[in-house]
């Protein structure tokens, strides 16, 4: 049986309807070598979290996390020159084990636009595979995560510790 729940998702922003989503979209996918329901909790669970959230270098400081819709997670990236990034997000739809969807930003007065994010988890034999879908305001706003963020590379990084955290559990 799964849980569906759901919380209004912000409007989008206004070059959003001008240029195709697929202009303004990051995808990944990887599979798992375990259960959708254990690779579900790694991604909800705080104590899990913090683990392995981020790219190589990283470590994160929860402050809160509150996995409903309309729940958020307040979180800083702490990067392995120092710098402090801090982060948001706010869940908007949950379907146990199969679907979550959130709006990411860097918090309270933050220059850095949202962006949308949709995780789904489906079994893929004795594993599970792990589509992350990421949906930016315009392509320049993708181009610049790309270039200037390194969002593939970290992103490819991020999926890579959620491994290695399944692997150890």
């Amino acid at each position: 049986m799964t849980e569906s729940t759901r919380s209004p998702a912000p409007a989008p922003a206004s070059t959003a309807a001008a240029e195709p989503e697929d202009a303004r979209e990051l995808s990944f996918t990887r599979v798992y070598a375990a259960p959708r329901e254990r690779v579900w909790d790694a991604w909800t669970d705080p104590a899990q979290v913090v683990r392995w959230w981020g790219p190589r270098g990283f470590t994160t400081t929860t402050h809160q996390m509150d996995v409903r819709p309309g729940g958020t997670w307040l979180f800083i990236m702490h990067g392995p020159d120092g710098t402090d990034y801090d982060n948001r997000i706010v869940f908007t739809e949950l379907v146990r084990p199969e679907r979550l969807v959130y709006v990411h930003d860097g918090g309270e007065g933050s220059a850095d636009p949202p962006f949308h994010v949709t995780v789904t988890f489906a079994d893929d034999g004795a594993g599970t595979r792990l589509d992350m879908r990421t949906v930016v305001a315009s392509a320049a706003e993708r181009a610049r995560l790309v270039e200037e963020f390194g969002a593939v590379e970290g992103a490819l990084q991020h999926l890579e510790r959620l491994a290695e955290h399944l692997a150890e559990q």
